[in-house]
């Protein structure tokens, strides 16, 4: 009987625990690029999964809905992206400004569709409390409101990496001498003219975010959330306790970090990869030769590129003695060569894991790059906008692979591309060797973004974690105050000794009138 006891109230205690260390979180993932909600859904579910109640704003519901994991989905935001989406393929070929501009609208419309959607107007109009809301940053800063609406905690998610949306949050310092801009492709280590392009494309970035992004962004804040409420300067300085990067050292450029911004990248990969489906571990197991995996992510469809790049493609592959997987958006590919394998979607992850994966022909987007280089397999890049110019970048001088330019897509130049990559040994080897720093971690990415979730709740949003930079004017956190004065001062001081050195070696003017009162 004594045991019996001891057993249920071991059991009620472990239950009542369990409630008291139970949180709810809410996920706000409003990217219509279902690569950004892969991301943050693998967040969610690892939180989930820990006993957590999870409510998650996005326009992706669960496929294989878990008990504790509610989804709140959007509608609106697919009919708010068309037009931007529709003409990515245009936006690569026209300069960087042009993506920029495209970038902040499209970031733009995410938000006012998503804040103006019914199913998030009766989240809010609820009673519903929270202790934790995870946010997805990207062009979106209006969304911060949550936070406040809330009254709870917050950490952001970029599915991007490092970024001034992101560092400029929590007070990461981003300098332009060695730290290069995501809308360019430099490297770490810069020349003058890279330098100068950098800083002034830095300058360009926060002149835009002053005069476009803040406005818009205000006045969505306010629509959406009615009734007081701060400042949008004074929230966006203090909402968020902490930002998750989806980047890793291994695969980028070192670069300095706050306290409040860590390093989760590739969180989303899977360590150990799920079952094929059959026809696709079929078409893996029997290609002796290889395989090549085509696809250019979640917001460009091969199906809308021209005829003249979509020929040069079925002109390379039906020449080579790989198979090639595409991702291709249509029932039916006119021309398709018998070793192409074309699907709508893929497993992209489990594809790379498979060792007769040989190359991975892509756009050169950062959840792509980072599963690439994960599963140790080199990259073609073909990059169109945002952060995909850098991230090629690194591939080629990483020597893991190689860019071809949306606007040169010929078959002269994808052949040599393929059989440069599938012929010379040192791209896998490059790519095995960033593979194997990548994943010398103590800790998986995703038991690390748990870690500071949980985190973040347990220390009430972790104040003491915020840097010191956030409640700094631009004068004090560049100290031109102290330089002006440091310099100043010296400069004053020398225009006095010169003055007065100066009045010293003059001649004393003569006075005629009192000279000739003294001679008479």
């Amino acid at each position: 009987m004594k045991i019996w006891w001891l057993l249920l109230f071991s059991s009620v205690w472990i239950i009542s625990n369990q409630n008291v260390q139970s949180a709810k979180i809410l996920g706000v993932f409003p990217t219509s690029s279902k690569s950004h909600y892969i991301v943050g859904s693998a967040l969610m579910k690892a939180l989930a999964n820990k006993g957590h109640e999870v409510t998650v704003i996005s326009p992706f519901p669960q496929q294989k809905p878990l008990k504790n994991y509610r989804d709140v989905t959007t509608t609106q935001v697919w009919k708010a992206v068309e037009p931007i989406v529709a003409n990515l393929l245009d936006i690569a070929k026209k300069g960087v400004i042009e993506s920029i501009k495209n970038t902040y609208d499209f970031g733009h419309r995410i938000t006012n569709s998503t804040l103006t959607d019914p199913a998030v107007i009766d989240l809010l109009a609820s009673n519903e409390t929270f202790d934790l809301i995870v946010l997805e940053i990207f062009m979106n800063d209006a969304m911060i409101g949550f936070c406040h609406h809330f009254n709870a905690p917050c950490i952001g998610v970029s599915t991007f990496g490092a970024s001034k949306w992101t560092t400029d949050l929590v007070g990461t310092p981003s300098p332009p001498s060695y730290v290069p801009n995501a809308f360019l492709g430099f490297s770490d280590r810069m020349s003058f003219k890279e330098r100068l392009l950098n800083t002034l494309m830095s300058a360009t970035e926060i002149v835009v975010d002053t005069f476009v992004d803040r406005p818009a962004q205000i006045e969505m804040y306010q629509k959406a959330f009615p009734g007081q409420k701060p400042p949008f300067a004074e929230l966006k300085k203090k909402a968020i306790s902490l930002v998750l990067l989806n980047n890793h050292f291994s695969l980028s450029y070192p670069r300095p970090y706050v306290t409040g911004m860590v390093e989760v990248g590739g969180m989303h990969v899977n360590r150990v990869p799920k079952p094929l489906p059959d026809n696709i571990q079929s078409f893996l197991d029997t290609a002796t030769d290889g395989v090549i995996y085509f696809s250019m992510g979640s917001n460009i469809k091969s199906k809308d590129l021209p005829l003249e790049k979509r020929d040069a493609f079925l002109k390379v592959f039906s020449k080579l003695k790989q198979k090639v997987m595409w991702k291709w958006e249509d029932d039916n590919l006119p021309g398709k060569p018998d070793n192409v394998f074309v699907q709508s979607w893929w497993p992209q992850d489990d594809i790379l894991a498979h060792p007769n994966v040989k190359l991975f022909i892509t756009h050169g987007g950062l959840l792509s790059t980072t599963e690439s280089l994960y599963h140790g397999v080199p990259v073609i890049g073909i990059p169109v906008f945002g952060d995909q110019h850098l991230n090629m970048a690194k591939a080629e001088r990483g020597g893991y692979g190689l860019s071809v330019a949306y606007a040169e897509i010929s078959e002269a130049k994808l052949s040599n591309a393929i059989n440069t990559i599938l012929n010379d040994p040192q791209f896998k080897a490059n790519a095995l060797a960033i593979s194997q720093r990548y994943r010398d971690q103590p800790l998986k990415p995703i038991e690390l973004a748990v870690f500071w979730a949980e985190y973040v709740i347990r220390h009430k949003g972790a104040p003491h974690i915020r840097s010191a930079a956030m409640d700094l004017s631009l004068v004090q956190y560049h100290n031109l105050d102290v330089l002006g004065l440091l310099i100043g001062l010296p400069i004053f001081i020398l225009h006095l000794l010169v003055k007065l050195v100066c009045r010293k070696k003059s001649p004393k003017p003569s006075n005629k009138k009192d000279e000739r009162k003294k001679r008479n």
